[in-house]
């Protein structure tokens, strides 16, 4: 097989030449489109290893070293700072410590002045790596800090609060150093009382109104705790066995992805190398899919985004699961080889023939970036495991700079829409006007819709029915920045009551049921500074009201603050329980996952963390849920015969009747965020419900209705299109230990 046949001429460009010249040469081999794909990886991450790639520190420190090297500038003031702010990105905090300590005694007053900030974010970096990395516990970096959080090492935070303090007392209205200052008290255990009474935020370890029972992070414990940088995360079942697994990968070209597979009794084993995904490097984001309708989920692994000046020309991957533990790279022959910034895509059966196409949001980040524009596409599925680029008849051309894309049939007419989030400030909503046996075709309806009235740039987005009143609703993160501040501002201007522009938030739009939606954030409670980054929904309480967590951060090592959790109340608010949970950790978060891991109907959230750079990289996190009270849930596994194999796209209604009162929670099956990956297995609470009325299935591209009636709570179930049966899927409870071997407790109605 040789290359030329399988790699369009279009995208071997200037940029991608630089790159694969080894590539190129290893053609004569003819080796298989996996090998390919993993040559192409190597090849483009050397590129990558390059001065102008703002992300990549490494030749940077190189070239500051050779300017050091020279004779009568080993001392140069201006390149000790750039190194020792170099230093920091590439994780090696005492070395820029050390620099910076040096040049105190070197530069005058106002030299000092402009490098305390920097200074003192160094010594905060150190404390962490000293005692959340190097000794990492299930508290560290929770905040508030406390318990086994507090740092044992205090050399570094001790540091910074002097650094912090010398800021403040000739700048007292710097607010970023103020929420440092505090954090770095409460990393010591002395919050709020030794924080100078001028310099306190009151009211940090406040809890908050609405409380919740506290998870716990046991991803140390399972061996889950990838230490990387930004990226994905999918939780599901990947080798049809029953029991979920976890996959997660890190956004570099050097980053590897991590398999690990349940081994069906509360632990996991690590079989990245023994699946083939050994060299699959790299993604932002990852997502399951079923793409050729076999039963077996295969992976889509997005790569690119936020990379500029052309290093964001990576291609995305589609891995196909074979059935017998192996993934094999089949991105060449798909027809799915592209290089453009993504992030962002979703999959659905855009043209209900019974195969799931995908639409691809790509980052077109006009003069920031130099590698060309990049338009959002469609690929529509062929049945035979390749795909027809359709972009431009479906009139779903979009140039835009892409963040998070999410499909749904948002005006019930049976055909599944598109919704567009971007960092330009545009809200697309495209409406499918497909029709039986024509061409997929969309219209811009945006504006129709009433969301062009929000022009603020956003970022991770999802339809999901937030108020179960049976018409999807659209979330979508505010993203805008325009202070150029790092967020450790807003959290310190929020926690003070200090007015700040509207900045940060998250934004829900309500479904009217007439193909237009009403702005309701301040209504339900949203109003808050979150920036968020990777973010998924789930119920954890089971009270059928699905709830949000959102990792945040932006790669602003000073934008230290919690990640948040948000509880639904009743569809009609959302409370802030970040605070009671203990899942505010204060690095930076991506991709979430909502999943019953442990099989007792208790959704745990599972968070991929870590920032941009080398030296932002952290572990992630698994918070288990200890269950909140005894409400009952279902759990459905949907098969789709004349639907897509795994029901992407069907909805489910669950009817029964709660003390008295007969009501509804409905679901679309989906993996939920537009960042973060969970189940296509539904987990869904129906509260004190002792029975269920009525389940209704309306699958995907069939429009076939099926209806199951007085069935029990609290079982897993699988469900076959047609079928009229619903089968019982007998799954063991799991139990996950502590490294001490003491079991986490077992949720409340883990026994039901």
């Amino acid at each position: 097989m040789k290359l030329k046949k399988h790699i369009p001429k279009v995208i071997i460009s200037a940029v991608i030449l630089l790159s694969i010249t080894g590539f190129i040469a290893y053609r004569n081999a003819e080796p298989s489109p996996h090998a390919q794909m993993i040559e192409l990886l190597r090849a483009l991450a050397k590129r990558n290893n390059n001065m102008a790639n703002p992300f990549n520190a490494k030749p940077k420190l190189a070239y500051i070293d050779s300017l050091l090297n020279q004779p009568n500038n080993t001392q140069n003031v201006f390149s000790l700072k750039a190194k020792a702010a170099l230093l920091l990105k590439e994780g090696q905090e005492q070395k820029a410590v050390d620099i910076y300590e040096k040049l105190m005694n070197r530069m005058d007053f106002n030299d000092v002045n402009d490098m305390l900030p920097d200074m003192g974010i160094a010594y905060m970096r150190l404390g962490e790596r000293t005692n959340c990395m190097l000794n990492h516990t299930g508290s560290s970096c929770i905040f508030p800090i406390k318990d086994e959080g507090v740092h044992r090492i205090k050399a570094g935070s001790s540091k910074a609060i002097q650094v912090y303090e010398t800021i403040l007392k000739s700048e007292p209205d710097d607010l970023t150093s103020r929420w440092l200052l505090n954090v770095a008290f409460m990393t010591l255990g002395t919050y709020p009382k030794a924080v100078p009474k001028e310099f306190l935020i009151p009211g940090l370890d406040a809890d908050t109104g609405y409380k919740v029972k506290p998870f716990t992070d046991m991803a140390a414990d399972l061996g889950l705790d990838v230490f990387g940088r930004a990226g994905g995360v999918i939780i599901d079942d990947f080798n049809n066995d029953g029991y979920l697994d976890i996959i997660t990968s890190g956004w570099d070209l050097t980053d590897p992805l991590h398999y690990f597979q349940s081994n069906k009794d509360g632990t996991f084993t690590d079989v990245t190398e023994q699946s083939g995904l050994k060299g699959i490097t790299g993604g932002l984001n990852i997502q399951q899919v079923d793409y050729n309708n076999d039963g077996n989920l295969d992976i889509f692994v997005l790569r690119g985004a936020w990379n500029t000046e052309g290093f964001g020309n990576q291609p995305s991957s589609l891995l196909r699961n074979n059935g017998d533990g192996t993934f094999t790279d089949v991105t060449i022959p798909s027809g799915l080889l592209f290089f453009h910034p993504t992030q962002a895509a979703t999959w659905a059966d855009f043209n209900n023939d019974g195969y799931l196409d995908v639409f691809i949001g790509t980052e077109n980040a006009g003069g920031m970036d130099a590698g060309g524009t990049h338009t959002c596409m469609l690929y529509v599925n062929n049945g035979d495991g390749t795909f027809t680029n359709v972009t431009d008849s479906a009139h779903c051309n979009l140039t835009a700079f892409a963040k998070g894309v999410t499909s749904a049939d948002y005006n019930n007419d049976g055909w599944p829409d598109i919704f567009i989030s971007t960092m330009d400030g545009n809200k697309y909503l495209l409406k499918n006007k497909c029709k039986p046996g024509k061409a997929i075709d969309f219209d811009d309806v945006s504006v129709q819709a009433g969301l062009d009235k929000n022009t603020e740039p956003t970022f991770t987005t999802w339809f999901f029915d937030y108020n179960n009143d049976g018409w999807p609703d659209i979330i979508v993160g505010d993203y805008n920045n325009r202070m150029n501040k790092p967020l450790a501002y807003f959290a310190a201007a929020e926690g003070l009551g200090k007015p700040i522009p509207k900045m940060g938030n998250t934004f829900l739009f309500r479904n009217n049921h007439d193909g237009t939606f009403t702005e309701v954030t301040n209504e339900v409670g949203l109003n808050k500074v979150v920036y968020s980054m990777g973010a998924n929904f789930g119920d954890i309480d089971n009270d059928g009201y699905p709830d949000m967590y959102f990792g945040t951060g932006n790669p602003d090592f000073k934008s230290l603050v919690p990640n948040k959790l948000f509880k639904n109340i009743d569809g009609k608010r959302f409370a802030d329980v970040t605070t009671s949970s203990r899942t505010g950790n204060l690095q930076k978060g991506h991709g979430v996952a909502f999943a019953d891991i442990r099989n007792t109907g208790i959704q745990d959230i599972f968070i991929e963390m870590g920032g941009a750079f080398k030296g932002d990289s952290y572990n992630s996190s698994l918070y288990v849920n200890p269950g909140q009270n005894n409400n009952n849930w279902i759990s459905l596994k949907l098969e789709g015969v004349k639907a897509n194999r795994c029901a992407i796209g069907s909805h489910i209604k669950v009817t029964f009747t709660e003390k008295g009162v007969k009501r509804s929670v409905y679901k679309d099956v989906n993996s939920g965020g537009s960042f973060g990956s969970s189940p296509l297995r539904q987990e869904i609470g129906i509260g004190q419900a002792k029975w269920i009325d009525d389940i209704e299935i309306k699958w995907a591209g069939s429009q076939t209705v099926q209806h199951f009636k007085n069935l029990a709570p609290n079982q897993f179930l699988h469900i076959t299109e047609g079928d009229d049966k619903a089968m019982a899927m007998h799954l063991k409870q799991l139990t996950f230990k502590h490294k001490a071997g003491i079991p986490m407790c077992m949720p409340m109605n883990a026994n039901k």
